[in-house]
């Protein structure tokens, strides 16, 4: 075996698990690091002017890849400053390798922090390097516990003397693959006579889908069904929206969608079963109620029966378990059930046109508001976008109005942040671009969420990444605005009350457009729609990063229908 340094280890472990990206912010702890990468110009070190930045970077390249990124920080400053969206990572199940340097294993007296334990609680393993010998054994390890089902990021730290000191290692990547966790045979044929005598199903789907490319095999199984199709979370595409079984978000805790859920008699749940609001739900009141059965599939147990009452429980891929469930199901709906589902997919049919017609009406409503509406924004953005765009959504309360102005049918063509800490989307934008370098990726930023990660714009520019931002420019925290309503009126039980809205709007205007030109990126202000459309389509052939800042309306009003 060669006799090699520790850092020289770590980026030839690097380089054998096939990692094409550092993002990163380094400090003197990493001096080491950054001197061994003036070796090895195939690696590309992507430097980020916030932590935050580099955590939304690679966690959207490795859910774009679905392989693992490759994250370095400074010490527990810059750590603790990445580790609101290291949260967004462990919710959602991000492959991401974490890692930070520390001070030599020998200065525990002078207040050496323990940065694996600091991680521990937002990580799927966290673990200290002390020795140059240990570097490539705890790559491989790390690299494989990210990749290996239930996914999640992991963390590991190098002591100062570990990267120094000279040892001999044997360099050989983790290269182990691991087949798809196949569902218990029993738990299938349980599961497949349950749904085989509900008249009502309908099914939540979750990230989870989109992950394991499970999109076709569900979209099979509701038709089969004639189901109900909701989504817990839309963080990636995982059930098309066009379609007429589908009906949009729903928020799990809340008295509507508990009523919702309640009036079927079978919910089937995949992948997390999880709500971003519980501040307003009540802790007492289930989703649904206790005589609507429930099937949940996960290829993580640990998310199976842990806060519902579970009839049955399949721990295994999305993919293979529904393409199982559906086999099973084949063999046992009776024609009369085949004309039951028929009979439901039609009269979904019926509800879809009436939603799409609301839709309409609500942006024909809003057609002529000043500021423009988000329903105006988002059509106008809509038509200006070539058919192999790539959304990166961190939009916040324009969400709703993005997802009636376009359609995601198309897996990889939306992704979004998840587990609620904002500033995602600027890195993440980036992420996604690397991964997919021959595609246009546009990202729509709230403001509120955009001003967490703003040094991102520098980034952009500096690596020269193309990505078109445009900023839903509301001047406030809006959603922290519809929150203190639905406070007032579900748990205070006072609708009729006025908030002042305390810490929520922004007084001091943001100039977007001179940030962005500060930070070497071209910039535009807009606050007449008819703009958007021409001015989008001329920043997208730039194929170089730009910001287009839209001015749209902020208040708290009742959105027609």
């Amino acid at each position: 075996m060669p006799l090699l340094t520790g850092k020289n280890a770590l980026i030839q472990m690097l380089k054998a698990e096939g990692v094409e990206y550092i993002f990163g912010n380094p400090g003197t702890t990493e001096t080491p690091i950054m001197d061994e990468l003036e070796n090895h110009g195939d690696l590309q070190y992507v430097l980020v002017m916030q932590e935050g930045v580099a955590m939304g970077m690679a966690d959207a390249y490795a859910r774009a890849t679905k392989k693992p990124s490759f994250v370095n920080l400074h010490i527990e400053t810059g750590l603790a400053n990445g580790m609101s969206l290291l949260h967004n990572a462990n919710a959602g199940g991000t492959p991401m390798v974490l890692t930070a340097a520390n001070l030599d294993i020998r200065e525990l007296a002078r207040g050496r922090t323990n940065l694996s334990k600091m991680v521990k609680e937002l990580t799927k393993w966290s673990t200290s390097v002390t020795h140059a010998d240990q570097i490539p054994s705890v790559i491989r390890r790390a690299f494989k516990e990210a990749i290996t089902p239930p996914t999640g990021p992991v963390f590991i730290e190098f002591s100062a003397n570990s990267l120094d000191d000279e040892t001999d290692v044997d360099i050989a990547p983790s290269g182990a693959t691991y087949p798809l966790l196949q569902p218990d045979v029993n738990s299938i044929t349980k599961a497949a006579e349950l749904i085989s005598n509900s008249t009502d199903p309908i099914i939540i789907v979750g990230d989870k889908v989109g992950e394991s490319n499970a999109t076709l095999e569900v979209v099979k199984i509701a038709e089969m069904l004639g189901a109900k199709v909701y989504a817990s979370s839309y963080a990636e595409m995982n059930f098309p929206t066009s379609h007429i079984q589908f009906k949009g978000a729903i928020k799990l805790g809340f008295p509507e969608s508990h009523n919702t859920l309640s009036s079927s008699d079978l919910v089937i749940m995949i992948g997390k079963l999880s709500t971003g609001y519980y501040m307003f739900s009540e802790p007492s009141l289930e989703y649904f109620d206790k005589t609507t059965k429930f099937v949940h599939i996960d290829n993580d147990g640990n998310h199976i029966g842990s806060t519902h009452k579970t009839d049955v429980g399949i721990i295994a891929d999305p993919k293979v378990a529904i393409k199982k469930l559906t086999d099973a199901l084949e063999t046992l709906l009776t024609a009369a059930d085949k004309i039951s589902a028929k009979n439901r997919r039609e009269l979904l049919a019926i509800e879809k046109e009436k939603a799409l017609k609301l839709s309409k009406n609500r942006l024909d409503k809003t057609w002529n508001d000043k500021p423009m509406s988000s329903y105006r924004m988002m059509h106008e953005v809509a038509r200006s976008l070539p058919k192999n765009i790539i959304v990166s959504n961190d939009s916040v309360t324009s969400s709703d109005a993005l997802y009636d102005a376009m359609n995601f049918d198309i897996p990889g063509s939306i992704y979004g942040g998840r587990g609620g800490a904002l500033g995602w989307g600027i890195g993440g934008a980036m992420g996604i671009k690397l991964a997919y370098p021959d595609r246009p990726v546009i990202a729509l930023e709230g403001d509120g969420s955009a001003m967490m990660t703003i040094q991102g714009l520098w980034t952009a520019a500096n690596s020269n990444i193309p990505v078109v931002y445009v900023i839903c420019n509301n001047q406030s925290y809006r959603v922290l605005k519809l929150n203190m309503d639905i406070y007032k009126d579900v748990v205070l039980n006072d609708a009729g009350s006025h908030s002042e809205y305390l810490g929520m709007d922004f007084e001091t205007p943001i100039d977007m457009v001179k940030i962005a030109n500060g930070m070497g990126i071209a910039g535009k202000n807009i606050e007449d729609p008819d703009e958007i459309f021409p001015e989008l389509r001329k920043a997208l052939a730039l194929e170089k990063p730009a910001l287009l800042n839209v001015r749209i309306d902020g208040s708290i009003k009742n959105i027609p229908t």
